[in-house]
């Protein structure tokens, strides 16, 4: 029997899934990611962390499989974006990774400001979220004016993802997906845009050459199998984003559904034909020609979940907490949080201030918030009035009253996946279809897509949400 291989670049933790051919994940390895944080909002991963944290990851995913690296057909990614290494003429690294969170170049907003505002910047980018500090393009700029002595001796930029294709492989080349959230990419032309990369100064010789989801770059060289663990008999296909990746394991390129991930960002994603830019979504393109990801997005996810856990009932796990959230009806008796109730001072996300209210209610007025923001990002996408149901991935789709609440105030169906990692699957799908002559995803997708719960809307209780929605303001 042959396996494969799927790698979540997460930012929190990396993951790495063994799938076999039935599409049963048979081992999985999970490494916290230890960042380092710092002056100026720095956000980094040494190289050597970023190595040791990997190979972990997959030796204990290929142990828990109980198989050996020989038996690894072929490997793929689930990346995040806008996270990069700058290399030297050797290829070594100059700096660490500098991870997405990284807010460094928070005040160099003008060339950014300038690219935004370009006429074409939607029409050829896809982006209708813009881009801002943390992207990519703005800490190169901070590279190239605050670290001259550093960016004089840069040869290569790669994104995290990249930067495993190229350790990997020996080639440089990029993925159309991850490189769609950069700013810097045109989607109709699928490749870089030339009038972006003189706003900030970027040779295109910088850059990785921008290659289609799923292609084949080539088996894993001896430097790759040496720094991973891996046989050099693995093939290694090019990944794509992490929600993205999700959306593939989800099945939604034959499937016509949505996939939502609630985790530290709330995401929804669909598939369609035809490239069509809008305000409130980003666009990539998808597997197959005049097909793309449609993916919009916010910050309120679990984070608030997990802060109101940890400073206010730190002796209650999460799992408790939701357990007592199940006694709360649905409007919380009143009680609502703002979209990302963590960045406010102590409670103040929080309305009306009473004495009554229980953490049963706070930890249900998350839950209802972050189902309203995922029905502000369908609606975004054109999706409120479908009747697509949602596929459900994160730390979200964990808790089953979370889900509830989701389906009875979207009024969608909500389906959990019996694999609860969509991106390690969708990595390992890309690998499993690459590998069959036919390429055939209707036959991929039918063999490892598979749902182990299902949540339908409690009529009274969307009936209770329409009511209490028509009070509520939802961000656009």
């Amino acid at each position: 029997m042959s396996f494969f291989l799927g790698i979540d670049l997460g930012t929190s933790y990396f993951k790495a899934g063994v799938f076999d051919e039935q599409g049963n994940l048979r081992g999985l390895g999970r490494c916290y990611v230890n960042k380092e944080t710092g002056n100026m909002g720095i956000c980094e991963l040494p190289v050597a962390v970023f190595w040791k944290t990997l190979r972990s990851c997959l030796g204990e995913a290929i142990k828990n499989a109980a198989i050996q690296p020989e038996e690894i057909k072929t490997v793929s990614y689930s990346s995040q974006a806008n996270s990069f290494v700058l290399l030297d003429h050797s290829d070594e690294p100059l700096t660490p990774l500098i991870l997405w969170p990284d807010q460094r170049a928070e005040n160099n907003a003008d060339s950014l400001q300038r690219l935004i505002n370009n006429p074409d910047f939607n029409q050829i980018t896809g982006l209708g979220i813009a881009p801002n500090n943390q992207s990519l393009a703005a800490k190169i700029e901070w590279f190239r004016i605050l670290r001259p002595q550093i960016w004089k001796q840069v040869k290569t930029v790669l994104s995290i993802s990249d930067y495993l294709t190229f350790s990997l492989t020996g080639e440089k080349v990029t993925d159309y997906s991850t490189s769609s959230m950069t700013g810097l990419f045109s989607i109709p032309d699928k490749k870089w845009w030339n009038d972006a990369l003189a706003v900030f100064c970027i040779d295109l010789h910088y850059l990785a050459v921008p290659t289609a989801i799923g292609s084949l770059i080539g088996r894993i060289s001896s430097k790759g199998a040496k720094l991973t663990g891996l046989s050099t008999h693995t093939a290694f296909y090019v990944g794509a984003l992490d929600h993205h990746m999700v959306a593939v394991g989800a099945g939604l390129p034959v499937l016509d559904q949505i996939s939502e991930s609630t985790g530290t960002v709330l995401a929804a994603v669909n598939y369609k034909q035809g490239y069509s830019p809008q305000k409130g979504v980003n666009i990539a393109p998808g597997l197959e020609d005049n097909y793309y990801f449609q993916m919009a997005f916010e910050e309120n996810g679990a984070s608030a979940l997990e802060w109101y856990q940890k400073n206010y009932m730190p002796e209650l796990s999460i799992e408790q907490l939701l357990t007592l959230a199940c006694t709360i009806p649905p409007g919380c008796n009143g009680l609502t949080a703002n979209p990302s109730a963590n960045k406010y001072k102590d409670l103040e996300g929080f309305k009306p201030h009473k004495k009554q209210y229980e953490p049963a209610h706070f930890v249900r007025a998350i839950l209802e918030s972050t189902s309203l923001s995922l029905l502000s990002l369908l609606i975004n996408m054109g999706e409120e009035a479908t009747g697509k149901q949602v596929v459900s991935s994160g730390g979200g789709a964990k808790s089953r009253l979370w889900m509830q609440i989701k389906a009875d105030m979207i009024n969608k169906t909500f389906l959990l996946p019996e694999c609860n990692e969509l991106a390690c699957q969708g990595a390992a799908m890309l690998g499993f279809m690459g590998n069959t002559p036919a390429k055939n995803h209707d036959k991929t997708i039918a063999l490892w897509v598979r749902y182990k719960d299902v949540m339908t809307p409690d009529p009274k209780n969307t009936h209770e949400y329409f009511n209490w929605k028509a009070n509520q303001t939802i961000k656009q």
